[in-house]
Parts: C-alpha cells; structure tokens; sequence
C-alpha cells in the first residue's frame, strides 16, 4: 500500500511537465497498477476459497462433538456402543446438517471484495 502510494505521488509531481516520453511512462505505470490489482483479487478469491473451505470444516466439526468417538448416549445418558458403520454414516449427515451453509452463505457478504 505504501509502495503505491509513493508511486502515486511520485507521479503526481511529475504531470506538470509531462512530455511525450513520460506519457508512456505513466501508462506504463498504469498497467502495472492494473496488472497488481488483478494479481491482488485473483489471491484475495484463492484465499476466501480456502477460508471458507475451513469454515465449513471447522463448523462440522464443532456439530460432530462426541459423535465421531467409538460410542454415543441413548436418551437415559446410557453409553451405547456404535459401529464403524453408523458413526460414519453419522458424520456424512452432519455435514450435510452443519449449517455450514447458511453460515458461509451470511458470513461471505462480508469478505467479499467491491470491484
């Protein structure tokens, strides 16, 4: 941010006396602030992908509580054995069931860019 903004003063103290040559200067320049900003927003989507992609995991996660283990209560608070089976199929439904959805779905708006 600083390196452009010193770019930009820079320049603008040199519009004054513009000639041909420094035309193509400052288009040059032009692009290269251009060409930065692309570079900015194509990492800026990576790492929301990623962000949101850890979101999800991580809301899974917290709603797997101690269902992913080796046993689980009935009603009564009575430990109940599982099998390898129902704990994963468990796991699948609660992805689906997280909220993650709904979550991301409020949560993105504000880390999305306004291009």
């Amino acid at each position: 941010r600083n390196e452009m903004n010193d770019e930009i003063n820079r320049i603008n103290q040199v519009l004054p006396t513009i000639t041909g040559e420094e035309t193509r200067a400052i288009q040059r320049w032009m692009r290269s602030v251009i060409d930065r900003l692309d570079r900015y927003k194509t990492e800026h989507k990576r790492v929301l992908k990623e962000a949101t992609t850890l979101l999800e995991l991580a809301l899974w996660k917290a709603n797997l509580g101690d269902n992913g283990g080796g046993s689980s209560r009935d009603r009564e608070g009575y430990e109940v054995r599982t099998t390898l089976g129902s704990r994963e199929k468990a796991r699948k439904e609660l992805r689906v069931t997280s909220g993650a959805d709904v979550v991301i779905k409020n949560v993105l708006p504000f880390l999305l860019l306004k291009y």
